[in-house]
């Protein structure tokens, strides 16, 4: 494809590389990252992922050497051959990772006879594998597992799988040997027994990765259109992957406080009385709730931004006494525009010229919700313009989040023909190219409509993405079910989404299609609770799954978990502040950080939440006893302060009431007293729940709502405790007005109230 290298040239950190056949370039991002790039589509990157990104200025070398051309920065050296082959090594020499000069090799393939056979019984058959027209083989060494990749189904580490990169509404029950899901995350991390490195394969067409499936000596990714186009991310250790991949495609911003609290939806709340009763129900029941999700029954015809007035008579006073409670309301919204002369949006949108055309210039129409639907092409800058306008007409009603569903985009009447015309920006494009990146641009406009009209962090919720949407929404994994299988693969999911970069995500609690089960529900709120995503979903027709719908006993332990993510809202904003940052997830596979220890590469039932607290959940029917293996260093049982000492396996007793939780010895963890909302009560007192040992902690503190913490309008506080037991309180940051009068230190089973003068504190506990 690319031949002999014959020259190259060096351009402010751009290695050009002449080849026989075609050109392909190096350029050095920054120390640790390289990006690989041929243009084979277009001359310019044209990422949807990658925005306003500064490339940092580095030191760097550069030769010819016999066979190969030489790149060196501090921290990656990058070796290219002929026919673009490229190999990666570390600063010291040691390989990371390099091109398979082999060829591929066929799967199992199946005679003509043997598939007709198969077909007949129903059995999926599928094609004999082909080589695709960009193609990147890398070698296998045997010991590397593979992190991230998405929302895909199926456990944590992925080795050994195959996915595509193609976002796809299927609603069926999805078991592991799903390929594709709503979401196109096209990044993962490879881990092995001394090094780890990234790798971003930025192409938005449907692109295809096999983990070590099809070979046990190569892996590949590849896509049939497109460019070339890789980002190596090199580290000393994991963490380094994922701050280096967002460093690329952004992190996620703060969200709003209340937005971290419980949430509760159903397809469908049909009528005001019912959400009005619902809303009651919560506050008469003493289980903190601060969101209600409309789906799409409260719409007129399903059409968008409209409201149905016969099922809600004043919905603008309906979410004005709602609100009086401490209640928000988040509505649905999707792209299909219906297809109806007189109704505005649809006739603006053809003013306009918003929506997606037939390869001739007809307006193409399909299928949703509300009949046959039109499609608005979000790859215009001024459609997304003219999207995010319409938000107005939610947030004149009270509205305070939108949710935007139905974006892979979904469609009724078969799949989208790919020679569909959209455009990328400026660009002609088409289906097959803008597809993946379709609700992305969907959550964008949102996103910026919601921020010019409102003026607070905008509360945006999206099924479908692509990488660098954590930027502007919150997802969720969409249609689960109702069995424990989804309970049990929420883990894995969540713990990739975040590597993925997608830190604010959760899960349907409860399981969204089939009936869940009294057990089942409180094991699931049980994750739940701890998912940076807190929201009860569930679908018409199936048993509802409100708290109180399954008796006393379970609405306790549903209330209990409840109120304690509400004791830890502090904990989990923090994460989320100090992730604006560091790109760091807020709910982490244990291999995170702990990645030497190989009993936890495969550890599909845990998970941290940040560094201090480790959660086990049950997630088998019937088990009342949970194997926990914990990680070096010391932790103490949340529930009964007991002492274990990590690297090794316990049992723990766990009846349906307990989740098994342990915290790191030396860890800080900041609770709010027991409120019903976001905003129930001032809180001018933090409670710091202290486990012994050496650790330092940062809290912050502002408006929970507004972007001025970007302008420094925060309080940052740094806690100390040393292994003389020794606590020190700090406030190096005063940005924000507000400051706390005081602290509630938590210990050894003893409180002890510490007024905090706004300077400096010092409290010898033990």
């Amino acid at each position: 494809m690319f031949g002999r290298i014959t020259d190259y040239k060096v351009n402010n950190q751009i290695v050009e590389i002449k080849f026989e056949k075609r050109s392909g370039q190096v350029e050095i991002i920054n120390e640790s990252i390289v990006n690989i790039f041929a243009a084979l589509e277009t001359q310019e990157h044209r990422s949807k992922a990658i925005e306003n990104f500064q490339k940092k200025q580095v030191s760097y070398h550069v030769e010819r050497e016999e066979d190969c051309i030489v790149i060196t920065t501090s921290k990656v050296t990058v070796k290219v051959y002929d026919e673009f082959k490229v190999d990666f090594y570390d600063k010291d020499g040691k390989v990371l990772c390099k091109d398979y000069r082999g060829r591929r090799q066929r799967g199992i393939v199946l005679t003509e006879e043997d598939a007709e056979l198969m077909a007949g019984e129903g059995h999926e058959v599928e094609d004999a594998p082909e080589d695709y027209s960009i193609q990147i083989l890398k070698e296998l060494e045997g010991d590397e597992a593979f992190y991230a990749l998405g929302d895909k189904t199926g456990f944590l580490n992925k080795r050994n799988y195959v996915y595509e990169m193609w976002n796809t509404d299927n609603p069926a029950p999805q078991v592991d040997s799903f390929k594709a899901l709503y979401k196109s995350i096209p990044f993962f991390i490879t881990l092995k027994k001394d090094s780890v490195y990234g790798i971003f394969f930025d192409n938005t067409y449907r692109s295809y990765f096999d983990m070590g499936k099809e070979s046990s000596k190569y892996y590949y990714f590849g896509c049939d259109n497109g460019n070339l186009d890789y980002y190596f991310i090199a580290g000393d250790k994991m963490t380094d992957i994922v701050t280096g991949y967002t460093y690329l495609t952004g992190t996620v911003p703060v969200p709003q406080l209340w937005t971290l609290g419980h949430h509760q939806s159903r397809w469908g709340y049909k009528s005001e009385k019912e959400v009005r009763q619902i809303a009651k129900k919560f506050r008469d029941n003493d289980i903190p709730c601060d969101t209600i999700h409309l789906d799409i029954d409260y719409m007129d015809e399903f059409k968008v931004f409209t409201w149905n007035k016969e099922r809600y008579e004043d919905p603008k006073k309906m979410i004005g006494d709602l609100k009086k409670d401490g209640f928000k309301i988040v509505t649905i919204i999707d792209p299909g525009v219906k297809l109806q002369e007189g109704y505005h949006i649809y006739d603006e949108g053809v003013e306009k010229g918003c929506f997606a055309t037939t390869p001739e210039g007809e307006i193409y129409v399909n299928a949703v919700w509300p009949g046959d639907s039109v499609y608005p092409d979000f790859g215009k800058p001024e459609v997304r313009s003219w999207w995010a306008n319409n938000q107005r007409y939610l947030l004149d009603m009270g509205v305070r989040g939108v949710w935007n569903d139905m974006n892979e985009p979904a469609s009724f009447r078969g799949e989208l023909p790919q020679d569909v015309v959209f455009y990328d920006e400026e660009l002609r494009a088409t289906h097959s190219k803008m597809h993946n990146v379709y609700g992305h641009l969907m959550s964008k406009a949102t996103y910026e409509g919601l921020k010019e009209n409102d003026k607070k962090r905008p509360f945006v919720i999206t099924r479908a993405c692509y990488s660098g949407s954590q930027k502007y929404s919150t997802a969720w994994t969409g249609d689960n079910h109702s069995i424990w299988a989804h309970l049990q693969m929420a883990i894995p999911q969540l713990c990739n989404l975040g590597l993925s970069g997608m830190s604010y995500v959760g899960t349907d609690v409860g399981g969204f299609g089939s009936d869940t089960t009294p057990e089942l529900l409180a094991r699931w709120v049980q994750v739940g609770c701890f998912s940076p995503l807190f929201r009860n979903h569930s679908c018409m027709g199936t048993i509802r799954q409100e708290p109180w719908q399954f008796g006393e006993e379970i609405m306790n332990i549903y209330r209990k978990y409840v109120q304690l993510r509400y004791e830890l809202l502090p904990y989990f904003y923090d994460l989320f502040f100090k992730g604006e940052t560091t790109g760091l997830p807020v709910m982490r596979p244990l291999i995170l950080h702990y990645e030497k220890d190989q009993n936890l590469r495969d550890r599909n039932d845990e998970f941290l939440l940040g560094e201090n607290i480790l959660v086990a959940p049950v997630v088998n029917q019937g088990d009342t006893q949970k194997l926990i293996y914990l990680p070096e260093g010391l932790w103490i049982d949340y529930w009964t302060k007991e002492e274990k000492k990590g690297g090794s396996y316990y049992v723990k007793e766990a009846p349906l009431d307990v989740c098994p939780i342990y915290i790191k010895a030396g860890s800080i963890i900041p609770n709010y007293p027991k409120q019903s909302y976001v905003g129930d009560k001032e809180i001018d007192t933090l409670i710091l729940d202290i486990y012994l040992g050496e650790g330092k902690y940062k809290h912050y503190q502002d408006d929970g709502e507004s972007f001025d913490y970007k302008d420094g309008k925060y309080n940052e506080y740094l806690f100390t405790i040393n292994s003389e037991g020794i606590f020190t309180a700090e406030l190096p940051n005063k940005g924000y007005e507000k400051e706390y009068k005081g602290f509630v230190l938590k210990y050894n089973n003893t409180e002890k109230y510490v007024e905090f003068n706004g300077d400096k504190l010092t409290v010898k506990l033990v």
